[in-house]
């Protein structure tokens, strides 16, 4: 992935979703190591890596985070990867891979089905502040 420095994660999110924009903001606000880099997976770098990576962009209303040349995460592992790279005590989170993924991603996914009659969504995609502008992709 050329986009994306070597020691960076690319978090992919629904840009519509209230919820999943607010946990962009959670995230921006405690990324003390500049780990996390952000793009909409409606973007055509979204939809790019979706493609590269066989996973069905209709299919997945799921956060997805991706580490170059290494992996890719979703659900509720993606959430515990986020997590284990924040500072304070967030990483404290990573504890939660040792419930079995099934259980894990049955809660994700109650929640990602329901995120926008719980949360609301937006017209379109937000758009960075210009501070904030480097960090996303796409």
């Amino acid at each position: 992935m050329d986009t994306l420095e070597k020691n960076k994660k690319l978090i992919l999110f629904d840009g519509v979703c209230n919820l999943c924009n607010s946990s962009v903001q959670f995230v921006i606000k405690r990324d003390k190591k500049d780990i996390f880099r952000f793009a909409a997976l409606q973007s055509e770098l979204g939809q790019k890596l979706l493609k590269e990576r066989g996973i069905i962009p209709d299919k997945t209303d799921s956060i997805i985070v991706i580490e170059p040349d290494v992996a890719y995460y979703t659900r509720s592992q993606a959430a515990i990867e986020i997590a284990s790279e924040m500072g304070g005590g967030w990483p404290l989170l990573r504890i939660f891979q040792y419930i079995p993924r099934p259980l894990r991603d049955s809660l994700y996914n109650l929640i990602a089905k329901n995120r926008y009659n719980w949360f609301g969504r937006k017209d379109q995609c937000m758009i960075p502040t210009p501070e904030l502008k480097a960090k996303f992709l796409g």
